[in-house]
This record gives C-alpha cells, structure tokens and sequence, in this order.
C-alpha cells in the first residue's frame, strides 16, 4: 500500500487492562494481528508490542498494540511513548481493573493529550450493567485528558460499534494538532532484527523530522554514525519517513546485535548521551510510597529502562500528589530532549509510582544549596519560548553549544531556536567572549557576570592574603578554577575584565586595578635598603640570603620585598634567583647594544666588559637571549632584531 504524501499520519496507541481485547478491537479494525509472537498466540496474551495500520478518510493510523499484562508493563511504555492518540480498552464484563488505572496514569505522565474510549465484549454483559460500567469510567478518567472522551460501546466477536468506533478516531485525529517541531529527525528503536540480503532493519516510530534513504543519522547512546540505506514504512518501500509515522529502517555498517530497544537515531549533533538528568517531577497522588531523597528507581524515557538515583533538589522526600525538581543519577547514559515525558517506576515492586519532563537532559550537578539555580530551573518549564531558551543557554554554563542543541534543551525547531538565539543577542542576554583569534564563546549574561564575580572575588581573596604581592599569578587564579576544564575561559574572563578596566596586568599575572601593595613603615625602609644596594651593585647584586644575613633579616621577608620590587618592576627577575635594579638592565642592553654593533662577541668577551664574575655573566646574557635582544650564533652572540630597533 502506499500512503499519499498529502495524508496526516499520527500514531495510535492502545491501553488497558489484560484480556480486555485490545488485539482483538485491532484486528476487527484493521484485519491485522498484532501478536506475532509464537508464546503470545500459544497463550492468548499479548506479551511485547506489535504494529498495525488503517486510514480514517485523510488521516493514515500507525497503530501500537500494547500489552496489558502488569509484568510487561515495561513494554508498553517503549510502545506507549510517541504517541499521538490513546485508546483505552476496557471490557465490559471487568469494567475498571488495576492495569486499567495504571495505564492511565502512564499516559497522563506521557503527556498525551488526545484519545477516546473504547468499551469492548459489550455483547457478554446486560445494557443496565454496561451503564454502570460506563459511569465507573467517568468516575476513573475525571480530572484527566480523558476526561471529555467519547465512550464507544463495541464488540469485536460479534462486530458490532467498529464502524461507529472509525468514525469517532477520525473525530478525535482532527483535534491533534502537531506542534511543527519538525525539522530535527528522531526516532527511538523498539525492535531490531536482521533480514536476509539486508543486513540490520531497525524499527520505531519516527518522533520528529525526516530521513531520506542515503542520509546519516547518528547512533545513541554510542555517538556512531550509520548510514540508512534504505527505509519501509507500515510495510512499504519508502524514500522518506516522516513524523508520525511507524518506520523500518536499513542501517548499514551496524551488526543487528549491537543496536537495541532504548537505543536513538537522530540528525547527528542533536542528541548526547548524559548520565544526569535535571527533571521535573510529579508523584502520582495514588502511589503508595513517597519518592524519598537518594531513592532507587527504574527510569523509563523514549523506549529506555534504566536503573537512576533520585537526587532531590529540596527537602528530603516527595509526597504522592505533590510537585518537586530533582536530578537522576542514571546507571547508564540516558538519551533525552528538553520537555520530554518520563515515568518513574519502583526498583521493586515493579508499580508506576511518578513521572514528570526532562528539563535538562544534559545536566551538570545542583548543589541543593543553590536556591537562586533551583529557582530559575522554572524557566525552563515556561510556556514562553524565549523564556525556555534562555533558560537553556544559562543551563549550558560555559560550555560550547550550537543551535541544534539549543533547540534539543528549548524544545523548539532549529529555525525557532535562531530566531530566538537573535533576540537574546539583541537584548544583551547573550554575550560573545573573545578566546583566541579563532574561538570566540557565547554566554549568557548572568553566566559571564557571575564567572566575572568569581575571578574579581579570587583576585581580591589573594590581594588580602597576599598584601605584598602585587599581582596574582595566572596560573594560580586557574587553579581556582580547578572544577572548569576550559582554562582559557578564564583567561578570556580576565581579559574582559582587564579591557573594562576594572583588573590590570598582563599574559602572566593580574592585579585589581586599584590595589596597591600595602607596606609597613618597617618594610618601606627595607625596600629603600633593597633598592639602593642592588642598584650600587650594578651587574653583580647580592641575592636575598646575603642581603639578609648583612642587614640582620630573615631570607623570607627580604625576598617578599624584593617580589614586590619585582612585580612593580623596580627590579628585573634575570634568572637563578638574580634581580638587577630596572637602571641596571637598561644599562645592560645599552652596553651590550655598543659592544656588537660591529659584530659578534664571545660569552668571555662580553664577561670582561660587563667587569662581572661567571656566575652572573651566564644569567644575564641568556636573560638578553630570552626577551629576543641577543641570540647566539656559534660560539658568538649577536644583536637579534629586538635589540637592533
């Protein structure tokens, strides 16, 4: 069968109680058995999901059976998730059962928002009981997306209200209205098999976007990129798949055995594994338990089961009914979009106990002292687009990101998030900082005004610890910063703040602009004695023991005093624990200046002119190579061309 382009395709997903005769209410559908499984016909049960399809007038069904038995409620959650229209089976001899509530639960923690109701096996009971039936349903489904929901009395034995039950999903598809997100394809695996000829054919239903036979999609949570060599969908041969639609993939240069149900593909660069997930959270207000801090549970996103721990963000436990944020600890990389459905479930006893949307499906760690983060993580719940988005470029931190990535944690399409990403440079919540010539990042605001205060904050820290020095050393200021990976951030950081005027200094330390050293009337006569010594020395200065040791000090206030000289260069750092006075070093280029004009000299030669020993000769001739004035050719120094100019 080929499906018109023009034909709205959505997906259909049963639920309901076990042996409420979903497959069977299908099959009278569509003439499709939905149990392909041999154990499944054997028991009568449907045990994984299976897959059917019709057309209602211009809207094309995907259909996804599910399994109502509570020990493979696992499975229908893979078969639940993506969907767009829910029908609840219940049978009118059972009425209301346990997985019946559970499976309602699941769809309302799901975000279904479309579906109808239908009563089967209505052949068996009286139309007295089926009243009574059909006002416990009413009763079951107040309050929830069903709440308004068409009833259809059917029965698939004797085939009656199927016709009526088409007529009522073609009402209930009209109402759908797809949120155009459409430009970013992702499809999460249920199945994958191997076919003969073939090679590996994965299958799910397609959630967004489209992909084209010969295009590459990514592979996750591996990050591998397969290529799709060709694509069926509800059984045809198909160029493109869309949204909406149920979809066989084949995948090239990817064994069947490595890929499985949980697994992605997307448009490479969209999605990335995280093993932590900032979410927000609803208990379910029959659970039977709370959800207490630190809590085992079983994670279900996408077709993904994964064991997580719950990090609670306030208080130590949450209450059935009640709202909280919380990050998961997940045991394995988990593969999440922004606003994205997931269920919570019991380690054990396996019961569906909350669920909630993902907000962060590539999170860093939230201190739960952190109110003011806690606080803005409800941005990121805003109905208002920029709203979310900027929330999602705060989120990123310092972190490179991309405009697929934006709309990956904004929940919005590509052209939305540049749209968005325009408006936030226009109103300076985004700002740019220069790394390098070739690498500039963008932050928001609050991110760069908060990296700003820390390394103000670390520089004044060393300032009063260090009142003597008058810089702080780069590299002490990133060991600050011990936890960023990107230690050029704040060197980018720092050179904001050096071009704002609020720190001064150079490539190797900074200093508040402001500061200076603070002396005691003691250490400023110490200072003038350093200086004046060391000046008289000329090219043979005392080090800071024998300095010292002349005027009765110790070694290490003498040389805090002359790093202070140093810094504020008075002094000039040669080399092996040698400072000349900043008169002496001009001196020095001036003289060496002179005695190579006219062409090279040996390290002796020069020696003997300075009229200084070995020991100070060696540093300050390889302090002059060291800045570019000389360099050595041979056994001879000549003028480079620093010291030509």
């Amino acid at each position: 069968m080929t499906i018109e382009t023009q034909q709205r395709t959505l997906i259909l997903g049963t639920a309901g109680h076990i042996d409420h005769g979903k497959t069977a209410l299908v099959r009278a559908m569509t003439g499709i058995d939905c149990d392909r499984l041999p154990e499944e016909k054997d028991r009568g049960i449907t045990i994984d999901i299976g897959f059917a399809q019709m057309d209602v007038d211009d809207v094309h069904l995907g259909i996804v059976d599910v399994p109502g038995h509570e020990r493979f409620i696992k499975n229908m959650l893979a078969g639940a998730s993506g969907i767009d229209v829910a029908m609840l089976v219940i049978a009118a001899d059972d009425s209301v059962m346990p997985q019946t509530r559970e499976h309602l639960a699941i769809l309302e923690l799901l975000d279904v928002k479309h579906g109808l109701i239908a009563l089967t096996k209505c052949d068996l009971p009286e139309e007295d009981w089926l009243d009574l039936v059909e006002d416990d349903i009413r009763e079951l489904v107040k309050g929830t997306f069903l709440a308004d929901a068409p009833i259809v009395r059917t029965s698939a034995t004797a085939n009656t209200g199927i016709e009526e039950l088409r007529e009522t999903l073609k009402k209930v598809c009209d109402q759908v209205n797809l949120d155009g997100s459409d430009d970013v394809f992702r499809i999460a695996v249920d199945r994958s098999f191997v076919v003969q000829g073939r090679g590996t054919v994965v299958t799910g239903t397609v959630w967004s976007g489209s992909v084209t036979a010969g295009e590459e999609v990514e592979w996750l949570p591996s990050g591998d990129k397969a290529k799709v060599r060709g694509a069926q969908s509800h059984g045809s041969d198909a160029d493109t798949v869309r949204r909406g639609q149920r979809a066989a993939l084949n995948l090239m240069a990817i064994h069947h055995t490595e890929i499985e149900r949980g697994h992605e593909l997307a448009t490479p660069g969209f999605l990335e594994p995280s093993k932590l997930l900032t979410v927000h959270m609803n208990v379910l207000k029959d659970s039977p338990w709370p959800i207490k801090h630190r809590s085992r549970l079983r994670l279900y996103v996408g077709t993904q089961e994964i064991l997580v721990t719950v990090m609670l963000l306030e208080g130590t436990l949450v209450k059935p009914g009640e709202l909280a944020f919380a990050q998961l600890v997940c045991a394995e990389p988990a593969v999440a979009a922004g606003r994205q459905p997931y269920v919570l479930r019991m380690e054990s006893p396996l019961v569906t106990i909350g669920g909630g949307h993902v907000i962060q499906p590539v999170a860093k760690p939230i201190s739960r002292r952190d109110a003011v983060g806690i606080e803005r993580l409800e941005d990121l719940r805003s109905t208002d687009d920029l709203v979310r988005a900027a929330g999602a470029i705060r989120g990123f931190f310092a972190d490179d990101w991309t405009d697929l990535t934006l709309a990956r944690d904004a929940n919005v399409s590509v052209d939305r998030a540049r749209s968005l990403i325009e408006q936030l440079v226009e109103s300076d919540a985004i700002v740019s900082l220069d790394l390098s010539p070739r690498r500039t990042v963008r932050l928001h605001r609050d991110v760069l005004d908060e990296l700003k205060s820390r390394v103000v904050k670390a520089v004044r820290e060393h300032h009063e610890k260090a009142p003597l020095e008058v810089a702080m050393a780069r590299t002490r200021l990133h060991r600050r910063f011990d936890y960023l990976d990107d230690k050029v951030l704040i060197d980018g950081v720092v050179n904001y703040l050096i071009e704002s005027g609020t720190l001064s200094g150079g490539d190797d330390s900074v200093a508040m602009a402001e500061f200076k050293p603070r002396l005691s009337a003691a250490q400023i006569q110490t200072r003038e004695k350093v200086l004046e010594r060391i000046r008289a020395a000329g090219f043979s200065p005392p080090s800071a023991k024998e300095f010292a040791e002349s005027i009765g000090m110790s070694e290490r206030d003498v040389q805090t005093i002359i790093d202070l000289c140093t810094g504020e260069g008075s002094l000039v750092h040669v080399g092996s624990g040698i400072c000349v006075h900043a008169e002496s070093e001009k001196a020095l280029r001036d003289l060496v200046a002179a005695l190579l004009a006219d062409g090279g000299k040996t390290t002796s030669e020069l020696r003997k002119a300075l009229d200084t020993t070995r020991k100070y000769a060696l540093p300050l001739f390889e302090y002059l190579d060291r800045i570019g004035f000389t360099k050595r050719v041979g056994d001879q120094r000549v003028l480079a061309d620093k010291g030509r100019s």
